[in-house]
């Protein structure tokens, strides 16, 4: 399992999904492979998410990743201290700017889903099960 709070900015995004890449990779889940760009995708959107909707200020987002190799599948929770529960909204235009990251990881993902947390806010979780080679 890897674990690690992260601020609640772009920077902070950014540095959440390239730390998960290089656990990944520690993991034997190689860069540019499909398993890491699949999970690295769902990274960069949950934490963005966390960044751009979930932004309480002064306050951290966490990522927890974890990797269930005999099941063949990696776990992705983004916790934030916003109480408000995300949803893919309606389909966004070809040229709009944003709206599809929960999208996105509804294609990539097995299962997404929002649960509670101890405190306030919630956990938004993936799980990507890992094509065999």
């Amino acid at each position: 399992m890897f674990s690690q709070r992260f601020s609640a900015t772009r920077r902070g995004a950014r540095l959440a999904r390239r730390l998960a890449t290089h656990r990944l990779d520690l993991w034997d889940l190689p860069y540019d492979s499909p398993a890491s760009d699949a999970v690295t995708l769902v990274v960069a959107e949950l934490a963005s998410n966390a960044v751009l909707h979930g932004r309480v200020p002064g306050r951290d987002f966490e990522l927890r990743l974890m990797y269930d190799r005999p099941a063949g599948l990696v776990r992705v929770e983004v916790s934030d201290t916003h109480p408000e529960l995300p949803e893919p909204v309606g389909r966004s235009s070809a040229d709009a700017d944003g709206g599809r990251g929960l999208f996105l990881v509804e294609a990539v993902a097995a299962r997404w889903g929002v649960d509670g947390r101890t405190g306030p806010g919630k956990t938004v979780w993936a799980e990507c099960v890992l094509s065999t080679p």
